[in-house]
């Protein structure tokens, strides 16, 4: 199969329903099961929300390109913006062994997308923001 699923949709949270829904479509048909079709939407949801509040700040200002295809045996999701840049070496781990009402909240993001998926980077430059995430299928 060499279909390659591509959407594009304006960055705020109303879009983030339909996302979700292209990415579980994308997923469920390439094969991925339940528990990785389920990780992969939620690693994609992570990643666009933090697109939203952070890249673009939550003022409408931007676009979010998502495309899905299959490499060997990888399912791959790639998400690129023109939000602002981050580095995400400079994002700290959560502390997890805290309270959770002691906890800060929101944090996780990059830590569940790491946790959910096989592989992520980051690349920034002139063109805008690309992340790439990779679940494998076998």
């Amino acid at each position: 199969m060499s279909k390659r699923w591509e959407l594009t949709v304006d960055g705020h949270c109303e879009n983030l329903a339909t996302i979700a829904d292209f990415v579980t479509e994308a997923a469920q048909a390439w094969g991925l099961n339940e528990k990785a079709t389920f990780e992969v939407q939620m690693a994609v949801d992570e990643a666009c929300t933090n697109i939203i509040e952070h890249g673009y700040r939550g003022e409408r200002r931007g676009k979010i390109t998502l495309c899905c295809e299959c490499a060997d045996d990888d399912f791959v999701v790639t998400i690129r913006d023109n939000g602002q840049p981050f580095d995400p070496e400079a994002i700290p781990p959560p502390d997890l062994t805290c309270r959770l009402a002691e906890r800060p909240c929101g944090g996780l993001g990059l830590y569940f997308m790491r946790q959910l998926m096989d592989e992520v980077r980051f690349h920034f430059d002139a063109e805008g923001n690309e992340l790439t995430m990779i679940k494998k299928i076998s």
